[in-house]
């Protein structure tokens, strides 16, 4: 959780940093073009590395070692030749997707980000395989180098080498350069720790493979298709409801550049959590304890509505002083005070994607996400007219309420029994009003005596004390079981020394 926090931490302020960098409209294009690229990288960096994370830890419990490297190779494999094959349809299709973006410029943004997909698949392979030796530490390096590699690429090329490049094609060769970078490291990784690519007859662990990830790509795929769907039809729609082209995608780079991220921060630790409950709950799932599951699904509802909750006061109070302090833009604060509410279903659908998927229920998962995804695509072609760039955030929020309602009642029949969470649902919600008065009341006090950034940092922060103290006392969080847990890491610790001590 610490790692995800620092890693998301730096792509947060990165992000701001580009944003202010290249502006809005470049902003747009390259979002476009992501989105897409993001399709891709989600065909073979999703489903594989889950499977493959499943059968090394099946095939460490066995102490089969060649077995785990055969598989391993043969996922190498699949993925190299499923990126390349993914290549060569878009450089076949140029001229298709010439006409339907809406910006030539978004088109040299993807071949240059094509790259990153061959990269990637070795990638999320090693890291399959590193995840399922629960070698956390290994994982989260990984991740926070390939962050801190795309930050320094993209500052050293903009303000020297590149510096009279446009800014949207500065950040797309940043990312492929991160992409190779962060796959070289997992390869030392996994060669220094014994790991080896095995050669031989691997038709079993192909087929085996295939199978097991196509349901889980499946649902990332649905998720993903969602991302250009949106990148062409918004800015298309705004156009037909009256506004220019550069002001079509102006809205939208401020609305997926600037506010979006700030929703996907308490996802940040719910991620964390989901990474930590996969090898867990598959281990209970093979020993058959069906106690364990359900008390493990019903604790992680709790945490993940806890978390999500905990920053909505904050945004409400505080969202329009927070878009002008982070991006000089009024309107990505305003828009981050109406979709606030967004993160309580979206950090919902997060874990109960993530625990369907780890009990074996990938496709009925994938279903429900793929009906609240017609919803987001009927908001955004059917309101715009009426409800301008609002018409995105309230298309999420109906994708994130109807996924995460079916993941819960299916849920619920899959561990046989109520997730007794109405409660702790309510009142965490009903929290939301005071911690938010006090938020703005003293956001608005404190920027008559100190700058933005303390009228900030001041303000929020007790706004989310008021909230977890309200948590306190309505019993929602239990402090005492937290202390008597710190006490026996404590307790554990000393007698370790102690123990050492003697033996010395």
């Amino acid at each position: 959780m610490l790692f995800s926090v620092i890693t998301r931490v730096i792509g947060f302020l990165f992000r701001i940093y580009i944003s202010r960098t290249i502006g809005a409209e470049a902003l747009g294009q390259y979002q476009v073009s992501f989105s897409l690229f993001m399709v891709l990288l989600t065909i073979v960096s999703s489903g594989l590395p889950f499977v493959v994370s499943r059968l090394t830890a099946k095939f460490r419990t066995s102490n089969d070692i060649t077995s785990e490297r055969k598989m391993v190779t043969a996922s190498v494999i699949i993925g190299i030749v499923l990126s390349l094959t993914l290549c060569a349809i878009v450089i076949i299709f140029i001229p298709v997707l010439r006409a339907i973006f809406a910006d030539d410029k978004c088109i040299l943004l993807l071949l240059i980000l094509l790259p990153a997909l061959v990269f990637s698949s070795v990638y999320a392979t090693i890291r399959g395989n590193i995840w399922g030796q629960n070698r956390y530490f290994s994982l989260c390096i990984t991740e926070l180098f390939e962050q801190v590699a795309r930050v320094i690429l993209f500052i050293v090329l903009i303000s020297g080498l590149l510096g009279q490049t446009d800014g949207a094609v500065v950040s797309a060769i940043s990312m492929t350069g991160a992409c190779l970078c962060s796959a070289l490291l997992v390869l030392i990784i996994y060669i220094a720790t014994g790991g080896k690519f095995k050669g031989g007859k691997h038709n079993g662990f192909y087929k085996t493979l295939i199978k097991q990830s196509t349901p889980i790509t499946g649902v990332r795929l649905a998720g993903s298709l969602v991302q250009p769907l949106i990148a062409l039809i918004v800015p298309l729609r705004l156009v037909a409801a009256g506004y220019t082209s550069a002001q079509a995608l102006t809205l939208y780079g401020t609305a997926m550049g600037m506010t979006i991220p700030f929703l996907y921060i308490p996802s940040t630790i719910i991620g964390s959590l989901s990474t930590a409950l996969v090898p867990d709950l598959s281990a209970a799932l093979a020993k058959n304890d069906t106690n364990y599951i359900k008390n493990r699904v019903v604790s992680a509802i709790r945490f993940t509505i806890f978390i999500s909750v905990l920053f909505i006061p904050l945004y409400i109070g505080a969202g329009k002083i927070i878009g002008n302090f982070f991006y000089a833009e009024s309107l990505a604060g305003i828009l981050l005070e109406q979709s606030a509410w967004v993160m309580l279903p979206l950090g919902l659908t997060n874990i109960t994607s993530s625990l369907l998927n780890s009990l074996g229920y990938e496709v009925k998962s994938m279903k429900n996400y793929v009906l609240g995804a017609i919803l987001l695509i009927l908001s955004i072609w059917f309101l715009p007219k009426l409800l301008g760039i609002n018409a995105l955030i309230y298309g999420f929020g109906l994708l994130f309420l109807t996924t995460c309602i079916l993941n819960l009642r299916m849920l619920k029949k899959i561990i046989g029994c109520k997730l007794q969470i109405s409660k702790f649902l309510w009142l965490s919600c009903a929290f939301v009003i005071p911690s938010a008065s006090i938020c703005s009341l003293l956001c608005n006090l404190l920027l008559n005596f100190t700058n933005c950034f303390f009228a900030l940092a001041i303000s929020c922060t007790v706004g989310c004390l008021f909230y977890i103290l309200l948590c306190l006392v309505f019993n929602l969080i239990e402090i005492n079981s937290i202390l008597v847990w710190l006490k026996q890491k404590f307790n554990k610790k000393i007698f370790k020394k102690h123990k050492n001590k003697k033996m010395a």
